[in-house]
């Protein structure tokens, strides 16, 4: 089966380019979906606590506000029904095709059209559009004997809803963003909680609360006044741009976290092994007023030793002790920078995105690349961000395929494939930001960089600059091929 343009993953971006494309009045395009229902992360993510670090306003389409949040920071089963009901509001599920998972697409130079093999059946496509998002494949770390453990172990992405926590001994490792949300939602009902921490992060308090009656009284009734709250609170977090980007900024906010931690921690022992030795901003600045309360409890153990293996009824770590567990949870985040959809998509050349990438994803403006032509990724490389709502970088990406599109059909074109060169200038810019800011001078290691040491995954710069870049499709720098 032939269409216009194919969309991969039904998550903010899959159905955000769904929308766009019914606006742009381009109906002839189907969204592959792997799982049996739309929400890409916030579906996949339901563990106790999950919520958005990104203040709700800024957290939706522009074009679909939602005057029902409950909270100034969303709760994910919130976020869930938001995408449900815009997807029913622009009547998207008669094009998703639901549990149908992309094996592999390819470029057919003779035919001038992506051959996508599906679960579900061949199609071709003129163009593709890949939306699986770079927080969708779980990492699980290979831990020695993890095999032979007896008890219950998942991912905190991959939720075991039906495992019963209450009075267990319950291991969690990591200490992202997940599993900040994770340990105060437990804490409470587990018997013991021992959290295996290999770097600390820095946490700063999430300001927070429920919104009020006439505030969603306001936001249904007087037009304009939800949009101008959105605003507001744009620019108040896009303002924090400023300390990664200038990182001796950052020092002032590193005080206020510091003095976070000692208000909320009063061991001097265990507020030394939450301190971390990096500035602030180097790695992902985590959000919660209930993470540094919850680890000082009497049932909770900070455990800082490396993981040396684990045995059937728990783990040991390299100082020789074993740390007794029911449950292992892994937040261990994601594959980012070696995404598997990469090996999928072949090029001109027959060469996978992974192949060419060779280990280090690089992309025109994060959303095209050379020797793949029609091809645009959403959340592509350095399209990321450590201080606002990634929501704001896939529309300004849309904003952009939709204009590609605009001028293919207006122009009969039958490809565009930005040209090598425009692709290495621009990548080269980004690199020289980068190596000023936090990310690249704050002395850390993050899954922010690739397995060269790049980081491939942040934009160095305000979502504001990368929206007035993304308004025009740059056709020069781009090949162009008449149908």
């Amino acid at each position: 089966m032939h269409v216009r343009v194919a969309v991969v993953g039904a998550g903010f971006g899959g159905l955000g380019a769904a929308i766009r494309l019914k606006q742009h009045g381009h109906h002839d395009f189907v969204v592959f979906e792997r799982s049996g229902e739309l929400g890409g992360t916030w579906r996949d993510n339901g563990y106790p606590g999950c919520a958005c670090d990104v203040p709700s306003h800024v957290y939706s389409y522009s074009f679909a506000l939602n005057p029902r949040w409950s909270n100034t920071y969303s709760p994910q089963p919130e976020i869930w029904d938001y995408l449900r009901r815009v997807a029913d509001r622009y009547d998207l599920r008669p094009s998703i095709r639901f549990g149908t998972e992309v094996r592999q697409a390819s470029w057919d130079g003779a035919a001038k059209r992506w051959r996508i093999e599906t679960s579900g059946g061949d199609w071709t496509a003129d163009v593709l559009i890949s939306a699986g998002g770079p927080l969708n494949e779980p990492v699980v770390p290979k831990l020695a004997g993890l095999e032979t453990f007896r008890g219950e172990t998942f991912h905190s992405a991959r939720w075991n809803h039906d495992a019963d926590l209450a009075g267990k001994r319950v291991a969690v490792i990591g200490t992202g963003a997940s599993a900040i949300q994770i340990v105060p939602a437990i804490q409470p009902v587990v018997g013991r909680l021992s959290l295996f921490q290999r770097t600390p992060a820095w946490v700063i308090p999430r300001q927070e609360r429920p919104l009020r009656a006439w505030e969603h009284w306001m936001y249904r009734r007087i037009p304009g006044s939800q949009r101008l709250m959105r605003t507001i609170v744009y620019w108040q977090v896009e303002a924090t741009v400023i300390g990664f980007l200038r990182p001796w900024v950052m020092r002032y906010a590193q005080r206020l976290a510091l003095l976070n931690l000692r208000r909320a921690v009063r061991d001097p022992g265990l507020r030394a092994k939450l301190t971390p030795d990096y500035a602030l901003g180097c790695k992902r600045v985590l959000k919660s007023n209930t993470y540094y309360p919850a680890l000082t409890r009497d049932n909770v153990d900070l455990v800082t030793d490396p993981i040396a293996e684990v045995r059937p009824h728990g783990i040991v770590t390299r100082d020789g002790t074993e740390h007794p567990a029911d449950v292992i949870v892994f937040g261990t985040g994601f594959h980012v920078t070696d995404l598997p959809i990469a090996e999928r998509i072949r090029g001109r050349d027959g060469r996978s995105l992974a192949e060419v990438w060779q280990g280090s994803p690089r992309a025109y403006r994060g959303t095209t690349v050379a020797g793949f032509p029609n091809l645009f990724l959403l959340l592509g490389p350095n399209t990321g961000l450590g201080h606002n709502s990634v929501v704001l970088m896939i529309e300004s990406q849309l904003n952009y395929v939709m204009a590609a599109l605009d001028r293919m059909r207006a122009r009969r074109l039958a490809t565009v494939e930005p040209r090598p060169e425009a692709q290495q200038r621009y990548v080269e810019r980004v690199d020289r930001r980068m190596a000023s800011t936090v990310w690249a001078t704050g002395g850390c290691q993050s899954w922010y960089l690739d397995s060269t040491g790049r980081n491939s995954t942040l934009w160095p710069g305000s979502t504001w600059r990368y929206r007035q870049r993304m308004r025009r499709f740059d056709a020069r720098a781009y090949e162009e091929v008449p149908a």
